[in-house]
This record gives structure tokens, sequence and C-alpha cells, in this order.
């Protein structure tokens, strides 16, 4: 017997190995539970997935007490593909015992805290089929009679050498977003990204009452980076920094919301580049560097009302950008230009947030060997299909599928969770069409989905 021959013996085949779990692969890891709850025996999925974290989690830096979602909590991991899935919102808030406390409350909008709490609940649901502390270091073609059937995901765990290999006949990438720092910042113990705001504070002494915060940007995080900080230190000034005049409103209006609907990908998809590129230019407001009216107006009343008292503690800096931003030996120092005047002043603070974003993940160094498989555009962009399935060299009967970096073939809610539940039902169809359609199909690996090696 050959090693290959002996290694197929000990070592299953998974129809599906997920690389990161964030909301994205989560919903995928549902909709394949239950497609194996429906189905059982031989047309089940097998699947496994690799988070490098030692537990869920999804954006809890900024998960600000009071801060709401900016989306239904109809746009769960599950309702808009099975409404009466186990695993929806509403089903966690019975089982939690708040439905009808949930429901006085007359919104849609649930707290970002409640929204995370649901999205725990829901993974522990699936617990089987991930491995958590697993970060994955490459994805290995494997060539066989010419063709590449099968995919290698090498995984380590933290503080190991030894590697552990997954084989999969279909890969999910879904690692989320970057956060992005402006050209020349580095982060420091005083300059952060706001997608690390509250463990750092939890850093800042007690008995060293902090006395000023500068946050540089004009988006949502921004925007709540900055209230929340104004009204968690009494003593502390806090500086917004923006180039826009003012902070810009979210279009949240019913028909500018239908961007966000499963046919808008339809529409987005099956249109030529130019057309993309006036739909993303339109439609970015209600998405990209806005805010909740509801906050603006809150910020807006804060600075009138001290403005009236006399007391100033929190200062718009608009028409402004730093220039230079120093770690001190006592404190930060920010260097801010007006941009109408050209002046410049010198801001030392006790922490600096670049509430500047984020960007996408870019799969290339992880997928290695497999990489140099995948068809790219002329701006040197993978090309995806409407299934999210990367196209690929005609060897190449693996799948590999993108959840996230796909804004420029599938439009605005390529990271965004208003198409999780459906964009999951969606892989999933494909992967099973797929792994009906290979040679041996039939030949079911003995480990069934959420089984232990």
């Amino acid at each position: 017997m050959s090693e290959s021959q002996l290694r197929a013996e000990i070592d299953p085949v998974y129809d599906v190995v997920g690389v990161g779990f964030g909301p994205s692969n989560l919903a995928l890891a549902i909709a394949m539970e239950e497609h194996n709850e429906a189905v059982r025996g031989e047309r089940t999925i097998t699947g496994v997935f690799l988070e490098r974290k030692q537990s869920f989690g999804w954006h809890r830096g900024m998960l600000i007490e009071g801060a709401t979602m900016q989306v239904s909590f109809l746009k769960d991991l599950v309702t808009l593909r099975k409404p009466v899935s186990r695993f929806g919102f509403v089903p966690y808030l019975h089982e939690r015992g708040r439905l009808v406390d949930f429901i006085n409350q007359k919104t849609f909008f649930p707290t970002r805290e409640e929204f995370h709490d649901y999205l725990e609940w829901a993974a522990d649901g699936v617990s089987h089929m991930v491995r958590y502390d697993s970060e994955v270091t490459a994805v290995r073609p494997v060539v066989t009679d010419g063709e590449v059937r099968l995919f290698e995901v090498v995984s380590r765990r933290p503080g190991e050498r030894e590697e552990t290999v997954h084989r999969a006949r279909n890969v999910v990438v879904a690692c989320g977003l970057r956060p992005f720092l402006p050209e020349g910042v580095t982060a420091s113990g005083r300059v952060w990204h706001s997608s690390d705001l509250l463990p750092n504070l939890k850093e800042i002494k007690e008995d060293a009452a902090p006395t000023r915060f500068v946050v540089v940007g004009a988006g949502q995080s921004a925007a709540e980076a900055v209230w929340h900080l104004h009204r968690t230190y009494p003593s502390a000034e806090v500086c917004a920094v923006f180039s826009r005049y003012g902070y810009g409103p979210a279009d949240d209006s019913p028909y500018a919301n239908r961007v966000f609907d499963p046919e808008a990908v339809d529409v987005y998809f099956h249109a030529d580049g130019q057309v993309k590129a006036q739909l993303m230019g339109y439609h970015r407001n209600t998405n990209y560097s806005v805010v909740d009216m509801d906050l603006i107006e809150e910020l807006y009343r804060t600075e009138y009302q001290e403005k009236v008292r006399g007391q100033r503690r929190l200062r718009i800096l608009r028409t402004s950008r730093v220039t230079d931003v120093h770690d001190g030996p006592d404190r930060a120092v920010v260097r801010v230009q007006d941009l109408t005047t050209a002046t410049a002043k010198e801001l030392h603070a006790d922490a600096v947030v670049f509430a500047t974003g984020y960007r996408p993940f870019n799969p290339a160094a992880l997928l290695g060997e497999a990489d140099r498989l995948c068809v790219r555009d002329a701006a040197g962009r993978l090309c995806v299909e409407r299934d999210y399935r990367v196209r690929t060299d005609p060897a190449v009967r693996a799948g590999v599928y993108l959840q996230g970096g796909t804004e420029h073939t599938h439009g605005i809610t390529s990271s965004l969770l208003s198409m999780v539940a459906v964009r999951a039902g969606e892989i999933l169809d494909s992967i099973l069409l797929s792994t009906r359609a290979e040679p041996g199909a039939v030949e079911r690996p003995a480990v069934l989905s959420g089984s232990h090696e």
C-alpha cells in the first residue's frame, strides 16, 4: 500500500474545510448542520472549520454599551434562508427568556452586545464542527492523474511546531476584514485602531484619569468611539478629527436599502464594469463613512449644550486631517492641519483612536500554491462566479469559495451581515451539486459532520 493510499485510509476527506469562523462561516456551518438533519444517511455533508481565535468573537473591541445594530434582527444567520430555523434570533430570544421583553421594545435593532450573544449562542450549537486555536498557514493542491480533486489545508496551534492537515473537496475562505491604519501610522500603547478600543481602555490606569482623547474618522465607528469616550470619561476632552464639514448620515430609506436585498446581488453581478462602478458610487452612503442620524443628533445636542454651559469637552475639528502622530514619553502627540487655512496645531492626548475602517482580507498568501491555479481579472482581482466559487484552471476539480472580498463581483453586501444567511445557502447548494458530480462521490467518508478526529 502506498503512502497516499495509507493516508486515505486514516484521514477523512471533508466535503468542506472552512478557513475562519466569523458570522459568514458560522452561517454556512448552520446550513450544513440543518442539511444533515434533514437528509441523514449517505447524503450528509462533512465539514470542519478552522479558527485562529480561542473562542468565537465578532468585533469584541467595539461592543460599546448601548450601541445598536445597523441591520434588522431578521437578517440574522438563517431567517432569510430558512425562516423556521432553530438557529434564528427569535428562537434565541425564546431560549434566553427575553422574547416578550424584546417585543415590548418595539425595535428591529438589538444592541450590538445582545447580537454578539446571539452569535455566540448559535456558534455553541455547531461547536462540534469547529477547531479553535487553529491558524491556517497554507492551502496545498493535491494532484491526482493530472487533476486537483482535493486541497490540503494546513494549520498550526499556538506554540506548537507540528502541523495539522485537513483534506478537503472544497475550501471556503471567510477571514473577515483587516483593520486599516493610514500610511505612516503605527499602532502603539497610545495609538489605536478603533477595533481595539475597549480592551485598550481597560489598560488605562485608574489613578491617572485621562484628560484628552483624539478620534480620527467620520464613520459610524468614529462617532461611536467619540460618544463612548465622552460619556465614560467626564473629565476628558474628546477631539473628533475629520476632513468633512460634519458627520454624514447613513441612507437607510426603504428604496436605498434594497441594495442589500438578495436580488440586488444578481443585478450587480450581471452588470458590466461601468454600471457596477455607478451602482457602487450611488449607494456608498448606505454603509461607508456614514453615521446613524440618531447618533449624529445626539452628538450635536451634546456639543451645543456644552456651548450653552461654557464648558467645552466635545470638540469637532472639521475640515482637518492628521499629518503626524507619534507616541511620546508621557502622551501621544498629534499634529492636526486645518485644510481650509493650512494652519496646524499640536494636540497632546492620552490616546489617539484611528477609526479609519477595514480592508478585505487578501487570500493570495493563504492560498499559496493554490492561488496560482486561480483566475484573475485585468486588475489582478480573483474572478468569482455567481455561487461565490473562484474561477480556477480547468484541471482543478476541487472548489475554492470566498465569503468576503467579492465586492467587485457581488456588490456592497460582500462583507455585510445582510447576506450571510442567503449566501451560505447558495454556497452549500453549489457544493452539494459539485460534490455529487465528482467521480466516486457515492463513496462517502466514514466521518460524519461534527465528528472529532
